[in-house]
């Protein structure tokens, strides 16, 4: 039996990866990490968004197993960042933006290895993307092979770890949420999900919930208008 561990906060991302996963595995269990992030509220919404996914298929709702959240919020204080400090997202002059926090892919892979080797899972689903605006280095799929080689290595066993999402841009990413669980999987994404860097859940705007001015928000805002003009012709 094929079984899965998916990297899940509660994000538009990670949601999706969900769903591919549910659909690609035959067990599939989910790691969300608090590391001290000020949206915290993808916390309080993680256990919502599964639960609404799981209900959405019966044999999704079969194969969905167990959940954990790691504390981590020692390497938060570390890793400051826009994320996890009062500080100004903007772009900094390393080109990467305020909200980059330094090796969290490395981090949250290490540590969901770590579960994945205790739970007999050979594959971690992460919803790593080399499309989005940031250009985050632990993004980038080169990243995530050298990480994927080193886990390997390190337990003595393979891990893939896949990246569904990798080469998509965001309107893609909605589409294949349409193509996996049709309209109930892209409304459970809208109505549950968190993405805002802001943790802003009083705007419900046309593509979900967020404060509509931060680059999380512009980046979900515009990927949901490309693809419904898609859908729309």
């Amino acid at each position: 039996m094929s079984t899965a561990l998916v990297l899940f906060s509660s994000g538009q991302d990670s949601a999706t990866c969900l769903a591919w996963a549910l659909e690609t595995f035959d067990h599939v269990e989910t790691i969300g990490f608090a590391y001290g992030q000020r949206h915290a509220v993808e916390l309080a919404q993680r256990p919502v968004l599964r639960s609404a996914i799981g209900a959405l298929n019966p044999e999704w709702a079969a194969r969905l197993g167990s959940d954990v959240v790691v504390e981590l919020a020692g390497y938060g204080a570390l890793a400051e960042s826009a994320l996890t400090a009062d500080r100004a997202i903007e772009m900094l002059e390393s080109g990467l933006p305020s909200t980059f926090v330094p090796g969290r892919n490395l981090v949250f892979l290490s540590v969901a290895a770590a579960h994945a080797y205790r739970r007999s899972a050979s594959a971690l689903v992460g919803g790593m993307c080399e499309t989005d605006y940031s250009g985050y280095p632990d993004c980038r799929r080169e990243t995530i092979d050298a990480m994927e080689q080193a886990l390997s290595l390190g337990l003595a066993q393979p891990i893939r770890v896949e990246t569904p999402l990798m080469r998509l841009t965001k309107a893609q990413t909605w589409a294949l949420a349409h193509d996996l669980g049709g309209p109930p999987l892209v409304d459970a994404i809208l109505e549950h999900s968190h993405t805002c860097y802001e943790g802003d859940r009083s705007q419900r705007q046309e593509w979900g919930y967020g404060c509509g001015v931060c680059p999380a928000c512009d980046l979900r805002a515009r990927g949901w208008r490309q693809w419904s003009a898609i859908i729309a012709t």
